[in-house]
């Protein structure tokens, strides 16, 4: 949505032109990793007194998702300098430099995906090393995670996510660079994740959980998004039309009364989904500019691929 005012507003020009000059503000109450990661770092520091160096010790680092071949990530360069023209670097997370008995490690705060633990990573993989956890058990879909070392480059944190739905199971190989810190978070990765083609606003309980909240694919066609919430028998989910919102006015009551209830479990102020639901809708059916945000996110999607 800042996007979008942001473009708006500017000189007659294409998005493809206008968004590698958009430096992307870091807003509090509205964060993707990136600014989760950095208000972590703010109230962290609270512990200086009590850990000294703690503070120094705290850094962002960068996620690569969907490593293809491990081997050659790791053993090629030292570190991801090789592979930047390849890579979207479309997550960070915080970790935090550790010895523990001389033993060197990392802990890992990684709030983007919602794990409502620090993970502890140790390079002889012993205690304290958290190993395998599970992130989230719901009826339709289990997920597990598991950080250690990589045996080739302890420049990276191998990150496993081992998702189970029913019979199938599926596995997901992430590695997170933790050897520096990651300069470049809002201008590349801010940056990358505001023309990613699923959008979301959630909450979640302290254990990570789903409450309530939105999410959409970003479609020229059949504009929709879906909407769940607690309600008074149990969660309910539902599709609705982002056209319905264009006009405040002639939305159906019932519906209004949903968007209220989820409005809460969001913990926003009052009336507020409903506004950003009336933005949104504006911003889709806006067919010029869904058309060009496609772009610049498959453009970016190609030289990621190395295409």
């Amino acid at each position: 949505m800042t996007l979008y005012d942001a473009y708006m507003a500017s000189p007659d020009q294409s998005l493809e032109e206008f968004f590698p000059k958009y430096n992307p503000p870091i807003r509090a109450h509205k964060h993707t990793c990136v600014g989760l990661g950095m208000e972590v770092m703010k109230r962290l520091k609270v512990l200086e007194n009590d850990f000294p160096g703690i503070t120094k010790s705290m850094m962002l680092v960068s996620c690569d998702e969907n490593i293809q071949d491990l081997l050659d990530y790791t053993t090629s360069f030292p570190g991801p300098q090789g592979f930047l023209i390849e890579t979207e670097k479309d997550h960070v997370m915080l970790a935090i430099q550790v010895k523990v008995a001389g033993r060197p490690g990392v802990f890992l705060s990684d709030l983007g995906y919602h794990i409502s633990r620090v993970v502890t990573v140790m390079a002889d993989r012993c205690y304290p090393h958290t190993g395998w956890f599970t992130q989230s058990d719901e009826p339709h879909c289990r997920k597990e995670y598991n950080y250690q070392f990589n045996i080739h480059n302890s420049s990276y944190v191998e990150w496993h996510e081992r998702e189970t739905r029913g019979e199938t199971v599926k596995e997901r190989l992430s590695l997170v660079y933790v050897a520096r810190p990651y300069l470049t978070a809002v201008s590349v990765t801010e940056k990358r994740n505001l023309v990613w083609d699923l959008r979301s606003l959630l909450a979640r309980n302290a254990k990570g959980h789903l409450t309530a909240g939105i999410y959409f694919p970003l479609k020229l066609k059949d504009q929709q998004f879906t909407m769940f919430l607690d309600g008074t028998n149990g969660k309910t989910r539902k599709k609705l039309k982002f056209e319905t919102f264009l006009e405040l006015q002639k939305i159906p009551d019932e519906v209004v009364d949903e968007v209220e209830q989820c409005n809460d479990q969001l913990h926003l102020r009052d009336g507020e989904l409903l506004s950003i639901l009336k933005k949104l809708a504006t911003i889709m059916a806006d067919e010029e500019y869904m058309s060009e945000l496609q772009d610049v996110n498959q453009k970016i999607v190609e030289l990621s691929a190395g295409n």
